[in-house]
C-alpha cells in the first residue's frame, strides 16, 4: 500500500491571487457598509434639522397669532398733529399696539407690544405697560425678548375694509393709527432663501369697520 510522502500530506496554502481577491472584496464591503451608515447618518441629520425646523417655525407663528389675535384698541399714545389716541402703528418692518401680556411674561394687564426687526437679521418684541392710554416705563425694563433670529427678512402688511364692504389691497404701512386693522401678514424668510408659511391673522376686535377707510378693492387672498 502507498503512502503518501509528508511533502505531498502538507496543507495547501492560499495563492497570491486569492490572497488579493480576499482583500479586494473585503475592502468593497467595507466600502459599501461605510457609504451606506454615511447615508443613513445623513438622513437622520437632515430629519432632524428639518423637524427641530418645523418645531421653531410653529413656536414663533402660533405666539405671534396670540399676541396679534389680542391685540385691543385700547390706546397707547396721542398723535401730536391730529389729537387721534394712536392704537396701532403698523410699517413693513416694525409694528406697536398694546395686547394683555400672558401671566408667564409678567404681571399681566395692557402692555404696549412692539414687534421690530434688530440687525436685519432678528425678530424682537419689546414690551412696556400701558396705564390711562400712554406707556408707563418700569424701574426695571424688560430686555426684548428674542423671537427668532438667522431671519434673511420679516414684512408685515395690512389691509382694511372698503366702504362698499370689500376688502381693500394689502398695504405696507397702516396710515389710520386710530383704528386697527382687519387682517395682519407676517412673512419671514431665513437666510437659506427658505421662506416660512405666510401668517395671516384676522383681529376680532378690529376698529377698521365698513365705511371707515376707502381704499382700492381686493379680493380676500
Amino acid at each position: 500500500m502507498t503512502s503518501l510522502s509528508p511533502r505531498s500530506r502538507r496543507p495547501r496554502g492560499f495563492t497570491l491571487v486569492e490572497v488579493m481577491l480576499a482583500t479586494v472584496l473585503l475592502a468593497a464591503g467595507l466600502a459599501l457598509a461605510f457609504a451606506t451608515l454615511s447615508a443613513a447618518t445623513r438622513t437622520a441629520t437632515r430629519g432632524e434639522a428639518m423637524a427641530q425646523r418645523s418645531e421653531r417655525e410653529r413656536s414663533v407663528e402660533n405666539f405671534l397669532r396670540k399676541r396679534l389675535i389680542g391685540i385691543r384698541p385700547v390706546p397707547f399714545a396721542v398723535d401730536n398733529s391730529s389729537g387721534l389716541p394712536q392704537r396701532f402703528m403698523g410699517e413693513p418692518t416694525r409694528m406697536r399696539f398694546v395686547a394683555d401680556l400672558p401671566d408667564y411674561l409678567g404681571r399681566g394687564g395692557p402692555y404696549l407690544h412692539e414687534l421690530a426687526i434688530e440687525d436685519d437679521v432678528r425678530l424682537t418684541l419689546a414690551l412696556t405697560m400701558v396705564l390711562a392710554g400712554a406707556t408707563v416705563e418700569e424701574p426695571e425694563p424688560r430686555p426684548p425678548e428674542m423671537l427668532a433670529e438667522g431671519l434673511k427678512s420679516v414684512q408685515f402688511r395690512y389691509r382694511a375694509m372698503a366702504e362698499d364692504g370689500s376688502m381693500c389691497d394689502w398695504e405696507e404701512r397702516w396710515e389710520t393709527t386710530d383704528q386697527l386693522p382687519m387682517l395682519i401678514e407676517v412673512t419671514m424668510t431665513d437666510v437659506d432663501g427658505r421662506e416660512w408659511p405666510p401668517l395671516v391673522v384676522a383681529l376680532p376686535l378690529s376698529t377698521a369697520s365698513v365705511g371707515a377707510i376707502a381704499a382700492p378693492q381686493g379680493d380676500l387672498q
